[in-house]
């Protein structure tokens, strides 16, 4: 039985599965956008978040923590002085996952995981407009209100 095993074991042992989303969050952290499939994204997004919401402190016990996971002194490096600076007033959701279809191979769901600071497309995109259905036909309610408001000062005019 598995009570109380909620996170996704991805096929690995412990030991193949810290390594691989360390070197996961490593990447990420290097280009800001990765492929892979969906499952280790959402596995690799537990994996970061707390990652980087640590990073926002810049003490030396965040870094050795953020270290520790990591084992890259590049990527901390990269995490503690430019991604911290432009996600320091975000409360979180710090990543993005875009799904892309499934893999040719073995049908497997892929997808791109990125930081959602650094996607300039993302960023610049305008807001929606709304959308015109058929069934809003009906006069909108200050449109209505406007005519009504007019009708008794013409009323007046006449009794004048």
């Amino acid at each position: 039985m598995r009570h109380n095993k909620k996170f996704n074991h991805l096929g690995r042992t412990n030991t193949h599965r810290n390594a691989m989303l360390s070197n996961m969050a490593c990447s990420l952290i290097k280009h800001k956008r990765i492929f892979t499939t969906v499952a280790k994204a959402k596995a690799l997004r537990k994996f970061v978040e707390p990652l980087i919401t640590k990073s926002k402190e810049d003490t030396t016990h965040s870094r050795r923590v953020v270290f520790s996971n990591l084992q890259d002194k590049y990527a901390v490096t990269e995490l503690f002085k430019e991604i911290s600076q432009k996600i320091g007033d975000r409360p979180g959701g710090y990543t993005r996952i875009l799904k892309t279809g499934n893999r040719l191979g073995d049908n497997a769901a892929m997808c791109f995981i990125e930081l959602v600071d650094y996607n300039e497309n993302m960023l610049n995109a305008p807001a929606k407009k709304a959308s015109k259905t058929r069934r809003s036909r009906k006069k909108s309610a200050a449109a209505v209100e406007a005519p009504a408001a007019e009708a008794p000062a013409t009323e007046e005019n006449a009794a004048e």
